[in-house]
């Protein structure tokens, strides 16, 4: 029986990304144990012993390329060994070099078609920029290492979907980026994606750019003239497409049930609600204790899904950081491929 490797990235490893992937190994035990799927840690083997050892967490054998498809269900394959030592919670250009690398071959392997799915634990932009990698993030960098000009952000939530037209980019360049080709782009992608989760008829709303969709123009016509006129062609070939939408109630419409899927037109449009949403606060000490979100990668010729937080700096090595975000990440990475194999051999 052919058994679905899933490759997860240690992210940066100063962060919480060996915590929380040695913490995901122990809570899909029994899942692995039979053989539902193998997990392939790629990373710094010591940074894991270490953490591993601090924690009381089992830390996986070590295989190779070579060996790769005979390995347990639980396995580290090795980044090469750092240049300097790992200081946990402190940015270096070593851990940016250390978080590049393992994506870098992580995304090899998923093109040789050795892993069905990439998922990624965070990492951090400024180490990542010491290292002399000059990318906004992973979605960035994946459609680097992949040739894709176009890729999507997602996040998701459960059943609370949102796609981003744009993301990594300053507030005032939006309008500029939010053209009907890319709107297009991300609608289409997004509809594709919810077929792939089993979603027949996919809804669709696209948010409004401007307050109040821009009130008939009293507030910029980028809703009247873009959104608008692309909303009526998709109409006119009988899809499930909305909008523009206000975003002050669109995603009320979202968590209604009302579509499957929200297109935002810029990072925090799109981020806020699904953070609000995923992030759970104790109150008593106003401190979060454990989140969830999962952000996919889009328009990618593999499968790449990733954490809905960041590195964690503060809390890294503490013991206390919730794997609860990178387990919804796996199992979504899972469904995507399933579906992926399901269509292949249609």
């Amino acid at each position: 029986m052919h058994i679905k490797t899933i490759a997860v990235t240690l992210g940066d490893p100063a962060g919480i990304g060996p915590e929380i992937a040695l913490k995901a190994v122990q809570a899909l035990e029994k899942r692995l144990s039979a053989r539902e799927f193998r997990l392939l840690i790629v990373g710094d083997v010591a940074t894991l012993q270490m953490t591993g050892e601090r924690l009381g967490l089992r830390v996986p054998p070590i295989t190779d390329l070579q060996t790769l498809q005979d390995a347990p269900s639980a396995a580290i394959l090795p980044t090469s060994r750092p240049t300097e030592s790992i200081k946990i919670g402190t940015v270096s250009a070593e851990s940016g070099r250390q978080a590049f690398e393992a994506v870098e071959i992580a995304v090899r392997q998923a093109q040789a078609g050795t892993i069905a799915a990439l998922v990624t634990a965070p990492l951090n932009k400024e180490a990542l920029h010491l290292a002399g990698y000059d990318y906004a993030g992973h979605t960035e960098m994946l459609a680097t290492l992949t040739g894709v000009s176009d890729s999507v952000m997602m996040l998701a939530h459960d059943s609370f979907r949102v796609s981003h037209v744009s993301t990594h980019c300053a507030l005032e360049d939006v309008p500029r980026k939010a053209t009907a080709q890319r709107i297009g782009r991300v609608v289409d992608l997004t509809y594709q994606t919810l077929l792939g989760l089993g979603i027949a008829s996919p809804r669709i709303a696209i948010a409004a750019l401007n307050p109040h969709a821009g009130e008939g123009g009293i507030f910029g016509r980028h809703d009247i003239d873009v959104t608008s006129v692309l909303v009526k062609d998709y109409q006119s070939r009988n899809m499930n497409i909305e909008g523009p939408i206000p975003g002050d109630t669109i995603f009320v419409k979202l968590r209604a049930g009302h579509y499957d899927a929200v297109v935002a037109m810029y990072h925090d449009q799109g981020h806020i609600p699904v953070k609000l949403l995923g992030f759970s606060i104790d109150k008593a000490t106003g401190e979060w204790n454990a989140l969830s979100g999962v952000n996919v990668t889009l328009g990618l010729p593999i499968i790449r899904t990733s954490v809905d937080h960041g590195t964690a700096f503060d809390i890294a090595g503490k013991g206390i950081a919730q794997a609860s975000s990178l387990l919804e990440a796996i199992d979504y990475a899972l469904k995507l491929a399933d579906q992926s194999d399901r269509q292949t051999t249609l």
